[in-house]
Formats: structure tokens, sequence, C-alpha cells
């Protein structure tokens, strides 16, 4: 595989590791101690945080914005303008007005899971887990856990459907199992969970 490409208008911090065959384009920042697999896109002005870790295979849209400590897996896709959050209560300033500090407050993060994708504008508000090869709808507000294989949408979201690997939505086959109409996978729903079939 071939060295990174990092455009000249990019910021990537040298404290930060930048894995072979991924492109971090204009207008881009990837900080301190933030990891950045291999085979990856983080498109023009995106935001990768500091200690941030991307996995291998990750596409970081247009002005996705993804703040520490978040945990990307191999595999992720987030969309244009998405934001995965870091803080429970926001404020800028200390109850007595002081301005906050590093030391005033405690990061959470999102992680996302291997296959997972975020679509277009969708909030991830930290601390939350997007399951394996789930599926955030654009425009979605989560708050809550997304299972594996689960398509979420709404404010809050909700899971209105289930997804495979190949992101399409699967169809019912019967009580509790379901089929994916694009790679022929089967799967199986117990107790709220989906779990991809044996052979």
């Amino acid at each position: 595989m071939t060295a990174p490409h990092v455009e000249p208008t990019a910021d990537v911090d040298p404290r930060s590791t930048v894995g072979p065959g991924t492109t971090v384009w204009h207008l881009a920042q990837v900080r301190e101690d933030a990891v950045v697999g291999a085979g990856c896109i983080v498109g023009r002005g995106a935001y990768v945080g500091p200690g941030v870790r991307v996995g291998d295979g990750c596409k970081l849209q247009n002005y996705a914005l993804v703040y520490e400590p978040a945990v990307l897996e191999d595999g992720v896709f987030v969309g244009p303008a998405a934001v995965l959050t870091n803080d429970l209560y926001p404020r800028a300033v200390t109850p007595d007005g002081a301005v906050k500090t590093a030391d005033d407050w405690h990061a959470v993060g999102v992680t996302v899971r291997t296959g997972a994708a975020i679509g277009a504008r969708a909030v991830c508000v930290a601390p939350v887990t997007i399951g394996r090869w789930a599926t955030v709808a654009a425009g979605a507000v989560v708050t809550a856990d997304v299972p594996d294989f689960a398509l979420v949408a709404g404010v809050p979201a909700k899971r209105i459907r289930w997804v495979g690997r190949a992101g399409v939505p699967l169809e019912s086959t019967g009580p509790g199992t379901w089929r994916c109409p694009a790679t022929g996978a089967e799967y199986a729903e117990h107790d709220g969970t989906l779990t991809e079939s044996a052979g």
C-alpha cells in the first residue's frame, strides 16, 4: 500500500499517525495523538480530535466532526457534517463564570463498531455505541446505544428496520428470521438483537 497522501492545506499534527494509503483532503484537521488507519479517506474540512482512534478502511466525509475520545473500528462510514460529541453537560464557563478548561470537564466518547455507517448531519450524543454494521439515518440524533445491524432514524433515533452488511434493509422470511436481498445472507432475531446465521 502506498504512503499516506496529505493535501497541503490539511492540518495534520506531527504527533498523529496516518496509515498507508490514507488520503487527508483540503482543510481537514487531524489533531495530536490521533491514529487514522490504513486506506482511509478524511474528507474536506473533517475534524479528528486529539487521541481519536480510526480503524482501517474508514471514510470520514466532508465536514464530519469526530471529537475525542471517539473510537471508530474498521470500515466505518461517517457522513457529511455528522457529529460525534464528547460532552455530557456542555458549558463554556463554570458556574462562577470562569472560562472552562480541560480540567473542568471529563470527555466521554462515541464508539462506532466495525462496518457501521452514520448518515449526513446525524448527531451521536456521547456516550453511545453504534453496533456492528448498523446504520444511522441522515439527520438522526442518537442518544442510546444502537444494536448490531439496526437501522435507526429520527429524533431521538429509534430502530425502524434491520440491515445487513450491504446496508440494504432485510426482508422477513418468517418469525424471527431475515434475509438480505443484496447478498442472500440470513439472520436470526432474538430478544431485540440480530445475529448472522451460520453457513
